[in-house]
């Protein structure tokens, strides 16, 4: 990590805003709520709005935290380089506050509003992405992925948590289900920039392993993350409208990574079938987690058994 500073432009609040990674943490909230509102039991609507907030923050802040340490990365990737930092419209120490802030108010506010397992849960996954994954595993190994997966698999267990108090199979489910979901949809990513991965010196799995390799595993991935998906419904934390849907999306993710497992790309490709997989991987597990709360709704009321 370099202390060289580009040219300082003036920064306002959507510069901030950015180093929260708002595209991302839009799925981390809406993860996190679903946990929340799925879970068996009652959370009083304040205290579960300061839960979803605390996740949010929590996130926002280990975003600003990887934003700060990975500066000089940012600079040399294409699709990164507009960022706040790179681009000189932030100072560095001051994106480095700014997350350390947010994240101890996150973690804070979390156990003095909502209890202490929850607000822990949340520390654990801060420091995962902020520490474990970000300065650790990222720079080393092309499994930084799948094993970094795991930050961004806390928001519903904590959600599910923070209405519970404690951690059972269902809400430990809900949290394998985006680890396993985690490296297909990155890996599909990193094909279509691996030159840009290349370039920072990141090993990325494409880069590193080469494509073939990381096309194997994306199919594996997905052949794996459907009896996963699946299994809330088959343990019976669910109704068949869950199961039903995780059923059909998880069949849908794995008909259209079977082209991408199959396929060489060459120069110039526009490598359709990898965006059109990372696009609907997206779609994926918003569909699924609705999915999860619908069904909670229908059981709740009687709808469905």
């Amino acid at each position: 990590m370099s202390d060289t500073q580009p040219l300082q432009l003036p920064a306002d609040w959507r510069d901030f805003y950015a180093l929260t990674k708002p595209r991302v943490m839009s799925l981390v909230i809406f993860s996190g709520l679903c946990g929340l509102l799925a879970a068996p039991g009652h959370i009083h609507p304040v205290l579960g709005f300061a839960a979803i907030l605390c996740i949010a923050m929590g996130a926002g802040g280990a975003a600003a935290l990887n934003m700060w340490w990975e500066a000089d990365i940012d600079a040399n990737m294409r699709r990164t380089a507009s960022r706040p930092l790179p681009s000189g419209r932030l100072k560095r120490q001051d994106a480095r506050d700014f997350g350390i802030a947010l994240s101890c108010a996150s973690v804070g506010v979390m156990g003095l509003a909502v209890h202490w397992l929850a607000a822990g849960l949340l520390a654990i996954s801060i420091i995962y992405y902020a520490v474990v994954y970000t300065i650790w595993l990222k720079p080393r190994t092309p499994q930084n992925i799948v094993i970094g997966g795991g930050a961004g698999a806390f928001p519903p267990l904590i959600g599910w948590v923070a209405v519970t108090g404690h951690i059972t199979a269902m809400p430990l489910l809900l949290f394998a289900i985006i680890f396993f979901w985690t490296p297909p949809h990155f890996w599909a990513l990193a094909l279509f920039v691996k030159t840009d991965y290349a370039k920072a010196g990141i090993p990325m799995m494409p880069v590193v392993r080469g494509e073939a390799s990381t096309r194997r595993q994306i199919l594996a991935y997905c052949i794996l993350l459907l009896p996963i998906a699946a299994a809330p419904w088959v343990i019976g934390g669910t109704g068949w409208f869950y199961g039903a849907s995780a059923i059909a999306l998880s069949l849908a993710f794995l008909v259209l990574s079977v082209p991408v497992a199959f396929r060489r790309s060459t120069d110039g490709d526009a490598m359709k079938p990898e965006k059109r997989l990372f696009a609907f991987s997206i779609l994926y597990l918003f569909a699924l987690f609705g999915a999860l709360v619908v069904d909670h709704v229908l059981t709740v009321n009687g709808i469905i058994a």
